[in-house]
């Protein structure tokens, strides 16, 4: 096959693609036996002639004679995929790996340990996704909290209940991967190519059941509502784990894939010794937008592009006292979700439907904090930290599970909101107009503010003044890194920590990535 970089198409024109890779190569429609995209990507720099950008890859009749003829284009034999690269060790497992977890790193980790034979035991202490969707319906509906079963415990993990993006700052092959599986197991397509591929939690939560179907088919078992208490550890080796309720697990592997909010565990792991340490994390507040007003700034129409879908946006400043400001999960039609764990707690989060045609559009304000800025040096003094604001915004919500809300307007004024205005919120069960200083630190809130006049340069009208604030956001990531050498492993031997709950991710596909490469670890030591 040939490679074609760069062939840009107007984005409010038919995307034919062998047409225009026809007239690019200077050949006939005909010469073209078949063709994919490798990639797509948007070039929106000029609002008034948007370009999707391809990259594909074709067969053509006389490959020769057109990589001669446009041998001063970007076009060039397409080379080579990488594949994971596999081994296996010469230490015999004597018992199934057992997995902490069914997110992205424990379903990753799980479904390659179980494409080679390893019949691993997934643990999840909340409800297969069927259920769970129902549980968190109805925590959104009357407020009655599943401290087992909600946004965050599940089947799926915390990105069930997102807008699914598979975008990542990595560079690593195992990304192809995944992608590749995830498209196998139900996903859409373009998912392959798209630069900023998602699915959506409609779709995701599909996916999570067909991936979970496979580890099944190919020899693993998932356990549900299996809540792990503690590792059983010998001469500083893992012999075992102890369930909730049931007898304990003998296995000398254990992946701790939990995710960030499995606080009850990081406590039992740091009571039984496990090498940890507190991690920078960020707080903030969802806003939410009209999504008509970001198709306009982005795209220069409020109804969009249909070859775009609704418009997104990525933002970040640095604050001169060295924080910094950025926006996190956008969601372009979406809606903010209740995402508490823990009783008397409000969290909040982004979910966007694969075809992001909600009314508004939201995405996190997040500034970042240190260790420095909690109030101990305990390990898990990040968890403190975020408890005592979701706490807070628990009673400035009415303690009720409502969020506190407060339009743009009032909090650059400084003053707490009394009504909304256009903009409708989104969060179900219900906001409380409020003033979100009382639910966020001081030097958070003053970052925001001067961060939401900066941007508002950058797109002008993003700090409108009926965009709404809610608040708050505290699970963007993990506060806490459990301590894994190179081989991947914890001092503790047989400990794989993975993810985004142990600090080694920071999304669905950094997680899945993650997960695969405890896979391989575990693999290169151990054989069946």
């Amino acid at each position: 096959m040939i490679r074609i970089y760069e062939l840009k198409i107007a984005a409010n024109k038919e995307q034919n693609l062998e047409k225009s890779i026809a007239e690019y190569l200077k050949i006939k429609p005909q010469e073209i036996i078949e063709y994919r995209i490798y990639k797509r990507s948007v070039d929106a720099r000029k609002k008034d002639r948007i370009m999707l950008v391809y990259i594909v890859d074709l067969t053509v009749k006389d490959e020769k004679k057109v990589l001669h003829n446009n041998r001063n284009k970007k076009v060039e034999k397409k080379p080579p995929e990488k594949e994971l690269s596999i081994s296996f060790g010469d230490s015999k497992l004597p018992h199934p790996p057992v997995i902490i977890g069914t997110g992205p790193a424990g379903l990753f980790c799980g479904l390659l340990l179980a494409e080679k034979g390893y019949r691993p035991i997934l643990l999840e202490r909340g409800e297969p996704v069927d259920k769970r969707i129902k549980d968190v319906h109805q925590f959104w509906k009357d407020g009655s909290l599943n401290t087992e079963s909600n946004v965050q415990f599940g089947e799926g993990g915390a990105g069930t209940f997102s807008d699914g993006k598979l975008t990542t700052r990595i560079n690593d092959p195992r990304c192809r991967y995944i992608l590749k599986k995830m498209k196998d197991h139900g996903a859409p397509n373009e998912i392959l190519y798209d630069s900023k591929p998602h699915i959506g939690t409609d779709k995701l939560r599909k996916v999570v059941a067909e991936i979970r179907e496979a580890i099944i088919r190919y020899g693993g078992e998932i356990r549900y509502r299996n809540r792990v208490e503690r590792l059983q550890i010998e001469n500083n080796h893992i012999k075992g784990i102890e369930i909730e309720g049931e007898e304990a697990v003998e296995t000398s592997v254990v992946v701790a894939s939990m995710g960030h909010s499995a606080r009850d565990l990081f406590e039992s792991f740091y009571d039984s010794g496990v090498p940890m340490e507190s991690k920078a994390f960020s707080i903030g507040a969802r806003i939410e937008h009209p999504q008509e007003l970001i198709n306009e700034i982005q795209y220069g129409t409020k109804s969009g592009i249909s070859t775009l879908g609704a418009a997104d946006y990525r933002l970040s400043w640095h604050h001169p006292n060295g924080r910094g400001a950025y926006t996190f999960c956008m969601c372009p039609g979406g809606m903010v979700v209740a995402s508490a764990s823990e009783k008397d707690s409000v969290v909040t989060n982004g979910m966007s439907a694969y075809g992001r045609n909600g009314k508004n559009a939201n995405s996190a304000l997040l500034v970042s904090v240190t260790p420095e800025d909690f109030d101990s040096e305990n390990p898990l003094a990040g968890i403190d930290f975020q408890r005592k604001w979701e706490r807070k915004a628990f009673v400035l919500g009415g303690r009720n599970y409502r969020a506190p809300a407060q339009r743009v307007e009032d909090f650059l004024s400084l003053r707490a909101s009394k009504d909304l205005g256009e903009v409708y919120p989104t969060y179900r069960p219900g906001v409380n107009p409020a003033d979100l200083s009382v639910c966020l630190p001081s030097y958070v809130s003053e970052v925001l503010r001067e961060a939401l006049m900066q941007w508002n340069r950058k797109m002008k009208g993003f700090a409108l003044n009926d965009a709404i604030l809610t608040g708050v956001e505290t699970r963007s990531s993990s506060p806490v890194r459990i301590k894994r050498n190179e081989l991947m492993e914890s001092d503790v031997k047989g400990l794989y920590p993975a993810g985004e709950g142990c600090g080694y991710a920071g999304g669905i596909m950094s997680a899945a990535v993650d997960g695969v490469k405890i896979a391989e670890a575990i693999m290169e030591k151990y054989y069946l």
